[in-house]
């Protein structure tokens, strides 16, 4: 109790001693009266706890609820803060990682979009041929880790072997953060070579036409041979918000190399549409409409379809140097969105998780949203992300230490900062499993949940996933990067050896389960069963994202600063710059 609370109190007291009221009179009286109601509440508590214990704990909650304590790392892990400098052995490991899967992939489909190691042969996204997945999504990782002889290679099929006028569907939200996002990267950190921002230029063209809808919303395919957009049937022709919403850093990249306006104002009008549609909890439905640019009536979850929307809020802030005001108010009208629909609390071990709003519409017609316990694994970008955000945003100075202090930042920045050390702590829980790696999707449990005496974890499952049956797909581990993203954004923003160790773990587990002998890495079909079954596929995002994260998490932190850099979805650098068009909305 405050001191403020507790000279109250003593006031109440002295004051009830000195009016004559009954209940100084007749304290037997008072004493009974208070044993009834404390039966009463009793009794009522008791009776919620057995049929509804979610208002039940709301009711003790605040009695029993530790208020939070300012720890800019995870308390009580023994672990002391350290420099920033490259642990070489671990980085030069992530290296070899690194030759292993992009050296089989060269020798058996070199120039194909996707690599299957275990048959040894490549495919490509369209009959007509590749456009470069591979390649160029690996490229800048190369640059990154001094693999000279293996970029150059890469380059000379870059410069006669690839080739956009393809017939066929292309997501448009994969090609370019992938393809226009590898090749604008690698423009940067080759030194300008002029054929990446040549090959960059040609695919954005090609791209342009998905903008000329009504809205300015972006369909959700493209025909690169033919230069035209292509709606999605599958989704009814609606384009989901994370893929209209994560092609601004590519595009505003791209204009400032080239001075053609263009590109900013396609990417930046779709930002304009998303702000006018703005859904009064400051959270985004999952899907849009192309024709009049409003939200349509869908999920609302940071997993697929929704997740890099909330992240380029923020990415766009950072890269024009924090000139853009307006998505500062975007992010932080997202973030307390977020942090006050989504975010829950396990109900063993407490952990921090996020949730999915999911509509359901009566026979009557109205509208209502029920919580759902499901993470996907996607979501574990968004620990460091918050962290990120929080000393952004959140700075109450201007500037704030490593790690931050508490009254460096402001209240927003505090509980954003906590909230984001602990999805990471959560994400890294999702990997106690057999093999160590974390599954595609996660359920937490929740009170009645009906799953009691199934075997399943204390806090969280993989649902579907009974024993002698085929595993479903949430129990698959596909390599992907999001876990190592947070962590290397936590190291570089802590120092805290923790996140390293973390890495590592992770590391050594893809190493002995997802490590083809004969070349590459496969995706686990079951994390939760050893030996493994494998997938005969890897993911180009594993040489772009994971194996990079890996590798910047064990380099000294001078390389590709978070201050000067920021890194798109498909952890692509781009540097930041201060941009000499003005934002067109507010």
């Amino acid at each position: 109790m405050s001191g403020d609370g507790l000279r109250q109190r003593k006031k109440d007291a002295k004051a009830k001693k000195t009016s004559g009221t009954p209940a100084t009179k007749y304290p037997e009286i008072s004493s009974i009266k208070s044993s009834i109601l404390l039966f009463i509440a009793m009794f009522t508590i008791g009776f919620l706890a057995l049929y509804s214990p979610k208002v039940a704990w709301r009711l003790i909650s605040p009695y029993f609820t530790p208020q939070p304590v300012w720890e800019p790392v995870p308390p009580s892990r023994g672990v002391s803060a350290v420099d920033f400098s490259a642990d070489v052995p671990k980085r030069e490991a992530t290296v070899e990682a690194f030759k292993h899967a992009w050296l089989a992939y060269e020798r058996d489909a070199m120039g194909d979009d996707e690599y299957h190691p275990i048959s040894h042969k490549g495919s490509n996204l369209s009959e007509s041929g590749g456009i470069g997945y591979t390649v160029v999504d690996s490229i800048d990782t190369m640059f990154m880790m001094h693999l000279d002889e293996e970029a150059q290679r890469a380059r000379e099929w870059i410069a006669t072997e690839l080739s956009f006028d393809r017939e066929g569907k292309f997501n448009t939200f994969e090609t370019t953060i992938r393809v226009l996002g590898g090749l604008l990267s690698a423009y940067h950190l080759s030194g300008n070579d002029p054929l990446y921002l040549e090959k960059a230029k040609d695919l954005a063209d090609r791209i342009l036409p998905v903008f000329d809808t009504p809205s300015g919303l972006p369909l959700s395919m493209v025909n690169l041979a033919q230069r035209k957009g292509i709606s999605d049937v599958d989704n009814r022709g609606f384009v989901s918000t994370a893929e209209a919403a994560t092609l601004q850093l590519e595009f505003k990249y791209l204009s400032l190399l080239t001075d053609e306006e263009i590109y900013w104002e396609k990417a930046e009008k779709v930002m304009e549409v998303i702000k006018g549609s703005h859904l009064t909890t400051g959270l985004a439905s999952i899907f849009m409409n192309p024709e009049d640019g409003r939200f349509v009536l869908s999920a609302i979850r940071l997993g697929s379809r929704g997740d890099s929307y909330y992240e380029y809020l923020l990415k766009q802030y950072i890269q024009t140097n924090l000139s853009e005001p307006v998505y500062r108010v975007m992010y932080d009208d997202a973030m307390n969105g977020v942090l006050t629909h989504l975010v829950q609390k396990s109900q063993k071990a407490g952990l921090t998780y996020t949730s999915e709003l999911i509509p359901e519409r009566s026979m009557g017609g109205e509208i209502s949203w029920r919580l759902t316990p499901k993470q996907d694994h996607l979501v574990c970008f968004f620990g460091g992300s918050l962290m990120l955000g929080a000393i952004t945003t959140g700075s109450a100075t201007g500037k704030v230490s490593v790690p931050p202090r508490a009254d460096e930042l402001t209240e927003q920045g505090k509980r954003d900062w906590l909230a984001g050390v602990e999805l990471i702590e959560t994400c890294m829980r999702t990997h106690d499993t057999a093999t160590g790696l974390s599954p595609e999707i996660v359920h937490f449990r929740i009170p009645n949940d009906g799953i009691d005496g199934s075997g399943a974890a204390q806090d969280w499952y993989i649902k579907g996933a009974r024993p002698g049956e085929f595993p479903p797909y949430d129990a698959r581990y596909i390599l992907r990067p999001e876990t190592v993203e947070s962590l290397f954004i936590a190291f570089r923003l802590t120092g805290n050896r923790l996140y390293r160790d973390y890495g590592w773990a992770i590391f050594e587990s893809i190493q002995k389960y997802c490590r083809i002998e004969s070349g590459g890495y496969a995706s686990v079909v079951n994390v939760d069963e050893v030996p493994v079954r494998h997938e005969d596929k890897m993911e180009t995002f594993f040489m772009s994202e994971t194996l990079k994260y890996l590798y910047l998490l064990f380099e000294d932190a001078n390389v590709l600063p978070l201050s000067q850099y920021v890194f798109n979805t498909e952890a692509h650098p781009f540097p930041i710059f201060h941009p000499s068009i003005r934002t067109g909305f507010s």
